[in-house]
């Protein structure tokens, strides 16, 4: 775990040792990270935004010889593809995965609870929303497929957040990540993005204690 941290908070140092290491495979590493952290359900803490950050910032440094586009393709098909395959998983066996002796111990109950409420709450927009939201994009696919929502209908909104969280976050990057001030000071910006990207969670299970034992809201329908 102590790894982990380290990992996010110096992203960038990491990124340009992977880069220095595996050269061209960089793009596969991080499109495995990036796919992972929202098809396995059991690894929300993986970075997500940061490294999207960080990617796009090495990618604006001609000395790293890597290519912006090639980073917003393999981010736009690892999170549409992990999204996809987080909700298959949550349609085919949701509630005996979340129930199973060894894989219900590896789910985060709170969170995955805490997710159920966002979706009840923000039904479908619930999906864009919630990719914006570290851990919380983990458990909201798997979520939306043991409510019954149609895949064809979660598929639509996965697409649409998932071009505009790669654009936002690449753009950031490609554009404000080799400015001297952030460069210097990238952990910072770094735990900068994480804090603000977790502050709409906060304040979901902020108010959701005050809620919780209130009815169920049904999810609302869109055309």
């Amino acid at each position: 775990m102590a790894y982990l941290i380290d990992f996010v908070l110096h992203i960038d140092d990491h990124l340009v040792n992977i880069v220095n290491t595996f050269g061209s495979s960089t793009y596969l590493i991080l499109f495995a990270i990036v796919f992972v952290e929202t098809g396995a359900v059991i690894l929300p803490f993986l970075p997500g935004d940061s490294l999207l950050f960080a990617a796009a910032a090495l990618a604006a440094n001609p000395a790293y010889g890597l290519n912006i586009w090639l980073f917003v393709a393999i981010f736009l098909i690892a999170a549409i593809g992990g999204d996809s395959l987080n909700f298959y998983l949550g349609g085919r066996a949701g509630a005996a995965l979340s129930n199973h002796s060894w894989f219900g111990r590896l789910i985060n109950k709170d969170k995955l609870a805490q997710s159920e409420q966002f979706f009840r709450k923000h039904g479908p927009l619930a999906i864009f929303l919630g990719r914006f939201m570290p851990i919380i994009r983990t458990f909201v696919p798997f979520t939306a497929a043991g409510s019954q929502f149609p895949y064809r209908r979660f598929l639509k909104y996965n697409v649409s957040a998932a071009l505009t969280w790669v654009f936002i976050c690449c753009g950031g990057g490609y554009f404000f990540g080799n400015i001297p001030f952030v460069k210097e000071h990238f952990s910072a910006v770094v735990l900068g993005i994480i804090v603000i990207s977790l502050i709409p969670a906060v304040v979901g299970w902020l108010k959701g204690r005050h809620t919780s034992h209130s009815n169920p809201q049904r999810i609302p329908e869109d055309d």
